[in-house]
């Protein structure tokens, strides 16, 4: 049986965990504006750099170069903003998880702990049913930590795809840049 001291400490870790939590979430907020801000202004900055350059071409020859020319670095700028966007939405999401993580290993080894007081204090001739149940628990920890694996894999191959993808896209960009 939990006592008040309990419930008051598990009630604690909880606010505790909600505003860290919060305090994640916020910094990935910032994180993501200050992106937004520094590309905003890399493309304000560039605009004009392009404008003048496009005032100044002589012939349609001159303007196609030019057009090659902005076309690769703009794939190039294009896969590090998804790169960095990419990276601060995993690592928001990683904080997440790992705190998930923390609170879901200690609500079992509690709740583990509360199996094990009722276990002892079971009335003779409930041996079996206690196995049993304790049998079930370790069954459903296992599904668990083989969920948690699996989504961990498929974290890292879509990663590993989202890197392969924006390589490909500059690769290619930078390919039809030459060929212009």
């Amino acid at each position: 049986m939990l006592t008040a001291e309990q419930i008051l400490a598990a009630h604690k870790a909880n606010v505790e965990t909600l505003f860290g939590l919060t305090t994640k979430a916020f910094e990935g907020v910032e994180k993501l504006v200050e992106l937004n801000v520094t590309a905003s202004k890399a493309a304000l900055t560039e605009a004009s750099g392009t404008a003048q350059a496009v005032l100044s071409v002589k012939d349609a020859q001159e303007l196609l170069a030019l057009q090659a020319a902005m076309f690769q670095p703009l794939a190039e700028k294009t896969a590090a903003y998804s790169r960095h966007l990419y990276d601060i939405a995993s690592g928001t999401g990683a904080e997440f998880g790992k705190a998930f993580e923390a609170q879901a290993a200690d609500a079992q080894k509690k709740f583990m702990a509360v199996v094990d007081n009722a276990s002892k204090n079971a009335p003779a001739g409930s041996e079996t049913a206690v196995a049993v149940f304790k049998s079930a628990i370790a069954a459903g920890n296992n599904a668990l930590e083989s969920v948690q694996k699996a989504v961990k894999q498929a974290t890292d191959v879509a990663e590993a795809n989202f890197n392969a993808v924006a390589n490909t896209a500059v690769n290619a960009a930078k390919t039809t840049a030459k060929k212009r």
